[in-house]
């Protein structure tokens, strides 16, 4: 078995793990008011241990609502909400997975700001971390003491809800990260100074749940030993808190990298790549005997290489568990190939509980957080099923429909699956689009779907009128503006860029259009291919429909690769000098070898209304012909209109 050193168990302290995969820990977003989990968050958590994974840790639980500032993933401030935790270390248990209880006195200056009534508090009075114009509330000796007594009794609940361990959460510039760091611990009492001094908040934390749980309970701690930002904690710096806080009561570090200053850490987007975190490891290897958990964009290959190489002990996987829940049974029954990737993407983990307010789900796994209601059972009266399309609606209602037991044949114009998907996905920081593409190949293989390439569907096919069922998804093409000279020889549209690199000459690159599309685009020919590239944008930003949090990554990267980003910028003919351009300022005329168009796409409707308007009952249209969005958006319609079928 090629990753049977993941399978290989563990202790930490006395607790023994099953093997050396852990769930990171991950807010949901989901807890009611009152601070207990919902029924949803349950099932979750289940369904990862029922996937084969050693260890979860839950995401951080505060202490009580007032210092919970707004987060919903639940409190511990009363026994109210112990049988909702029983049931889900129950449940957890029943597959022989350990689950770990992770404690937060809060996030201090990272509360969001419209979550809350008043300023947050934190370690001193510094600038809230979203208003700067918002003081925060010091916390004196005597809220401290409140905060370790409020500590010992959420420690005592979680041992008696029989969690395995606690981890204590004092990562990504939280309350506990906020007294251990100098850049924003401006205390002169013995809570600040010194590494010891800065420390003591936490080391007193420790006390209070070793005070409740014994000597025998595991206590973890999860710390960033690289805040990455001017100013911030490096990881040289860490080393002396790491060894102050090893003081006999801690049996683990959980270690990665990162804070809200560098928010693309906390939420590692594809441009970081993999294993992005892992450096933290070896320095700390030398600093403390205890067992080390490191989590960061890891992905099977490169959690074996870090458990390999012994400079950790488990590999945290995060949204790959959400992307696939048996991720680990796959991987010990050697079935790497099965495995669905996790797309790194942001767009329906952390963006739907950032951006929407709402509970965490999945680009790649509508699933997620719907275990129950989203189940897929076989039915008892299998239908024929037409699927017309391989993008990745098509290609996800074939696999849903196929697991449901109907008879489903897939038609698609192109030589391979994966449509636009696949065909976009030439750039390293592209691989787990490609993987995506690759997986769903794998599964209808598998799942013995009646795969047709090279076929134009027409709408006149007899197979179409014999069908009960049709899902049609044809995707999208180029949308090509009426533009003087767009014809010119050196114009070619942002796909067919992606089919045949050959097409781009020269070493200067114009990009019309900076959306994600035509940005991503940049970056790639920029970075890896050496183009001086120049994107033209009529908006007044770049790449305004990527997820924000992913901007952060994807702007310095196209800075250090000396991207040129024209914002109100209007393309308004192509001559033989160049892209002419209207600014601010006036004309501007920009050199280029090759001009590629990234104007937006349109939708490819003539197929797809020809079929509805003759079998209208028993047609559903997916992916870009529903709405116009990105992979994910397509993957949810595929499932949606596969998982219908009865």
């Amino acid at each position: 078995m090629k990753f049977e050193k993941l399978f290989t168990p563990y202790k930490i302290g006395k607790m023994e793990v099953k093997n050396r995969l852990v769930m990171s820990p991950m807010g949901t977003n989901s807890a009611f008011t009152n601070g207990r989990k919902d029924e949803q968050e349950i099932d979750y958590f289940i369904r990862r241990a029922k996937g084969g994974v050693g260890m979860i840790i839950n995401g951080c639980q505060m202490l009580n609502e007032v210092i919970a500032q707004g987060s919903m993933e639940g409190y511990l401030d009363s026994y109210s909400v112990l049988p909702a935790l029983t049931s889900m270390v129950d449940g957890v248990h029943r597959y022989g997975t350990r689950i770990v209880c992770q404690i937060s006195p809060g996030t201090g200056r990272n509360a969001f700001p419209d979550t809350m009534g008043r300023p947050p508090m934190s370690a001193s009075a510094i600038p809230s971390a979203f208003d700067p114009n918002v003081i925060c509330h010091a916390l004196t000796k005597e809220e401290i003491d409140e905060i370790m007594k409020g500590t010992e009794f959420a420690a005592g609940l979680a041992r008696d809800a029989g969690y395995d361990a606690i981890e204590i959460h004092a990562h990504a510039g939280y309350l506990i990260d906020q007294f251990m760091s100098a850049c924003w611990n401006k205390r002169d009492d013995e809570y600040g100074g010194s590494a010891e001094n800065r420390t003591r908040f936490a080391r007193e934390m420790v006390a209070a749940i070793r005070r409740a749980v014994g000597k025998d309970m595991p206590i973890l701690f999860r710390m960033s030993l690289d805040h990455r930002f001017e100013g911030g904690r490096t990881l040289d710096e860490s080393m002396a808190l790491l060894e102050a806080l090893d003081d006999g009561n801690i049996d683990a570090f959980d270690i990665d990298a990162g804070c809200y200053e560098t928010l693309d850490y906390i939420f590692p987007p594809a441009y970081l790549g993999t294993a992005c975190m892992d450096y933290v490891c070896k320095e700390a290897r030398k600093h403390t005997d205890k067992v080390l958990l490191n989590a960061g964009t890891h992905d099977p290959e490169s959690a074996l290489r870090l458990i390999e190489s012994g400079e950790a002990d488990f590999a945290m996987l995060g949204r790959p568990l959400i992307a696939d829940p048996d991720l680990p049974n796959k991987l010990m029954h050697d079935h790497r190939e099965q495995v669905r990737p996790c797309l790194r993407c942001n767009e329906f983990c952390i963006g739907r509980i950032w951006n929407n307010h709402t509970k965490l789900s999945c680009a790649v796994n509508p699933e997620a957080m719907e275990e129950v209601r989203f189940h897929i059972t076989k039915s008892e009266q299998p239908q024929n099923v037409i699927i017309i399309g391989g993008g990745p609606a098509g290609l996800e209602a074939a696999r849903v429909a196929a697991l449901e037991g109907h008879h489903v044949a897939l038609y698609d114009a192109n030589k391979r699956l994966g449509g636009t998907m696949r065909t976009i996905a030439t750039a390293k920081f592209k691989e787990k689009i490609a993987q995506l593409a690759d997986y769903y190949e794998e599964e209808l293989t598998r799942l013995h779907v009646d795969v047709h390439l090279n076929t134009y569907v027409t709408g006149d096919e007899d197979f179409l009128k014999a069908a009960d069922h049709i899902i049609v998804g044809t995707g999208t093409k180029p949308f090509t503006p009426s533009i003087p000279g767009i014809e010119d020889k050196r114009v070619i549209d942002i796909i067919s860029a992606h089919k045949d690199e050959s097409q781009i000459k020269g070493e200067h690159v114009v990009i019309c259009g900076g959306g994600l599309s035509g940005c991503d685009a940049a970056l790639e020919l920029a970075s890896e291919k050496g183009k001086d590239v120049t994107v033209v944008e009529m908006m007044d930003e770049c790449a305004k429909d990527a997820m924000f949090i992913n901007k952060i990554t994807l702007f310095r990267k196209l800075a250090e690769s000396h991207v040129t980003l024209l914002t109100n910028t209007k393309v308004t003919s192509i001559q033989e000098d160049g892209v002419h351009c209207q600014t601010n300022e006036g004309e501007k005329i920009l050199r280029a070898d090759t001009i590629i168009s990234a104007f937006g796409m349109r939708p490819v409707t003539d197929i797809a209304d020809k079929i509805d308007a003759k079998y209208h009952l028993k047609t559903r249209k997916v992916g870009d012909l529903f709405k116009l969005g990105k992979i994910g958006d397509a993957i949810r319609e595929g499932y949606y209109a596969g998982s219908a079928i009865e």
